[in-house]
C-alpha cells in the first residue's frame, strides 16, 4: 500500500485524541497515591499493550527482534528511556497547569524537537528546504508552533483571571503558572526523545515490513515491534520513578486498599475520608481505571505508528501532526471540563484562534505531504 497523506493525518487525529483522553480515567480514581496508578497504567501502556497488538498483529515478532540490528535495539530503547523521564514531568505539568494548558506547553516543545531534529540529524533538511512539498511542510510545523504560542499566552492571561473555586471545581487545585511553565519546558524538550526512538527504530520496521508482505499482510503495522522497544526503554525509567516514590512514602499497602491521596482525582473526595481503607468494589474500580488510561495512551503511538506509513518520504512531519493532534482534542477537553470558565471573552478568543491555528497546521502539512506523494 502506498502513501495517502489525508488517511495518515485522520489516523493522527485519532491518536491525538486518544492522548488527550488517557488522563480522564485518572479523575475517577480514589485515594490512591500518583506513584501506584502510574504505575499500574504504565505496566498496561508499555508493556502489555503494545506486546499482545504487536503479537496479534506481526508474524513472527520475536525472530524480527532478533534479526534486528543491536544498534538498532540499543538506541531505540535508550532514547526510550530518556523519553520516560519526559513522560514522569509530563505529569506534573498537566497537574499544575490543566489539561489545556499543560499539554499547550509542553508539546509545543516537544513538536519543536521531535520534528525538526531528526532530519537534520539525518542530513535530510537541506532536500526538505529545497522542495517545495518540504517548504509547505515546514510553513505548517510553523503554524503550529504560533498556534503552541497563542495557547500559552491564553494560559497566561487565564492565571489572572480565574478563581481559586473555579480551578478547584475544574480539578485545577494546584494551579501554578510559573512552576508549571518550567516543568512542561523541560517535559517537552525530553518528550520529543520518543520521535528519535522512532528514527533509530527504523532497521526494525523495516524487517518487519518483510515478514509483513511475506504473509500478505497490511504494512500498515511495520512500526509495531518499533513502538515495543521503544516503551520498554520508557518503562524502565517510569517504573525505577515509581518503585522510589513506594518506599519512599510507604505507599505499596495502596495496592491492597490502603488509603492514599490522589492528586488528580475527583473534586468530590473528601478528607474526612480519611483512613478507612478502600472498599473492595472501589479499589477494583482504580486497578480498571488506571489499566484503561494506559491502554487510551498507547492508541496514540497504534495510530501514529499507522500515520506514519501513509505520509511517504517525509515522514518526519508525522510528528507535528501527531502533537497538534493531541493539543487539539486536549483543547476540546479542557473546555468540556470547564477549565476555562470564568475568563474574559478575549481569553477564549485566543483560546478558539490557537484551535483554528492547530487544525490548519494538520491541513498544511497533510498538504505538503500529498504533494510530495504526487510528484
Amino acid at each position: 500500500m502506498g502513501p495517502n497523506p489525508f488517511i495518515g493525518v485522520l489516523y493522527h487525529w485519532i491518536g491525538g485524541l486518544a492522548s488527550a483522553s488517557n488522563f480522564i480515567p485518572f479523575r475517577g480514581i480514589r485515594r490512591w497515591s500518583w506513584e501506584i496508578y502510574w504505575i499500574i497504567q504504565g505496566v498496561a501502556a508499555w508493556i502489555i499493550a503494545p506486546m499482545v497488538l504487536a503479537l496479534l498483529l506481526v508474524p513472527h515478532l520475536f525472530p524480527i527482534l532478533h534479526a534486528a540490528p543491536s544498534a538498532s535495539i540499543t538506541y531505540a530503547c535508550v532514547w526510550g528511556v530518556m523519553w520516560g523521564v519526559g513522560g514522569l514531568t509530563f505529569g506534573l505539568s498537566i497537574r499544575y497547569l490543566g489539561i489545556a494548558l499543560g499539554y499547550a506547553i509542553a508539546l509545543g516543545f516537544c513538536t519543536a524537537f521531535g520534528t525538526l531534529m531528526p532530519p537534520i540529524f539525518s542530513g535530510q533538511m537541506s532536500s526538505i528546504l529545497h522542495e517545495t512539498s518540504g517548504q509547505v511542510i515546514l510553513a505548517g510545523v510553523g503554524v503550529c508552533m504560533l498556534a503552541i504560542a497563542v495557547s500559552g499566552l491564553a494560559g497566561y492571561s487565564k492565571e489572572h483571571e480565574i478563581t481559586s473555586e473555579d480551578r478547584a471545581q475544574a480539578g485545577e487545585r494546584d494551579f501554578s503558572f510559573g512552576k508549571g511553565l518550567a516543568v512542561a519546558i523541560f517535559a517537552g524538550i525530553m518528550s520529543s526523545c520518543f520521535a528519535y526512538g522512532l528514527a533509530a527504530g527504523k532497521p526494525i520496521a523495516q524487517i518487519a515490513r518483510v515478514q509483513l508482505l511475506a504473509q500478505h499482510r497490511l504494512d500498515l503495522w511495520q512500526n509495531l515491534p518499533v513502538l515495543v522497544v521503544v516503551l520498554w526503554g520508557g518503562f524502565l525509567t517510569n517504573f525505577l520513578w515509581s518503585l522510589f516514590l513506594i518506599v519512599k512514602n510507604h505507599s505499596f499497602a495502596q495496592f491492597a486498599g490502603a488509603p492514599g491521596i490522589n492528586p488528580m482525582g475527583a473534586a468530590s473526595e473528601m478528607p474526612e475520608e480519611g483512613n478507612l481503607r478502600l472498599s473492595g468494589k472501589t479499589l477494583a474500580k482504580n486497578y480498571i481505571l488506571a489499566a484503561l488510561a494506559g491502554v487510551i495512551w498507547y492508541f496514540q503511538f497504534f495510530f501514529y505508528s499507522m500515520g506514519q506509513t501513509k505520509m511517504g518520504k517525509y515522514d518526519f512531519s508525522s510528528w507535528t501532526l501527531h502533537m497538534a493532534s493531541i493539543i487539539i482534542f486536549a483543547t476540546l477537553w479542557g473546555l468540556a471540563l470547564k477549565e476555562w470558565k470564568g475568563t474574559s471573552r478575549r481569553t477564549k478568543a485566543l483560546v478558539a484562534l490557537g484551535l483554528f491555528l492547530l487544525v490548519g497546521s494538520t491541513v498544511i502539512v497533510g498538504y505538503g505531504n500529498y504533494l510530495k506523494a504526487s510528484f
